[in-house]
């Protein structure tokens, strides 16, 4: 019987130091992914580049996300991610100097990164401590955002200003959830591949601070 605790003791302490190294890992590759995406945009911007198109924008990064997934397991996955992160960093830098040419679009660009810094911080932080179990979210999430997807083309084709910005409320708080699911799923022994778990957080911050500037925009009158 004392064996089968230790063995069981045991058991849990190798899942709990499995899980910490995985968040460890997770948070690390996600400090560095968001580094070089800001360092592209950066690039992008002070290059004054032109922003690639909706299609090659969906190709490069559809793509991008089938090579991260398929060689998640190996060193190749690494370069894969910050193929991925750096291109949406691209993409990022042209919209950001739409609104920085705006009277206000300092202020704008700003307060939509700290929004979106206090979000992640703070969901994150209440899945951290509460340890709360968000896995029935999945599959709601999953939908949302495949109709969110739909209707934010739809919106772009159609010219459609009005839908556009109900997607991008809508896709504020499915990417809240997102985090939340995430961070859950990372801490309950759910997601063990610390490259999907940095790509899942940040597409989440990546959509959350477009959406928020989208919104900040148009409240702005612009």
């Amino acid at each position: 019987m004392s064996t089968e605790i230790l063995q069981n003791k045991s058991d849990v302490t190798t899942l709990d130091l499995q899980i910490n190294k995985v968040l460890r890992n997770t948070y690390l590759l996600l400090s560095m992914t968001l580094l070089f995406s800001a360092m592209t945009a950066g690039i992008a911007m002070v290059m004054n580049l032109p922003h690639p198109g909706l299609i090659i924008t969906l190709l490069g990064y559809f793509g991008l996300l089938f090579l991260t997934a398929k060689f998640r397991n190996s060193g190749a996955g690494l370069v894969c991610v910050f193929a991925l992160t750096g291109f949406m960093g691209y993409t990022l830098g042209p919209i950001l100097n739409m609104y920085l040419g705006l009277a206000n679009g300092g202020t704008l660009v700003m307060t939509a990164m700290a929004g979106t810094a206090g979000v992640f911080i703070a969901l994150s932080g209440y899945a951290l401590i509460t340890k709360k179990d968000f896995n029935y979210m999945g599959s709601f999430l999953l939908t949302g955002i495949i109709v969110g997807f739909l209707a934010g083309l739809a919106a772009i084709f159609f010219e459609l200003p009005g839908l556009s910005l109900a997607v991008s409320a809508i896709f504020v708080l499915l990417m809240s959830g997102l985090i939340l699911y995430e961070t859950s799923n990372i801490i309950r022994g759910g997601e063990t591949n610390y490259i999907m778990a940095t790509v899942t957080l940040f597409v989440a911050i990546f959509n959350m601070f477009t959406s928020l500037l989208h919104l900040l925009g148009f409240m702005n009158g612009e």
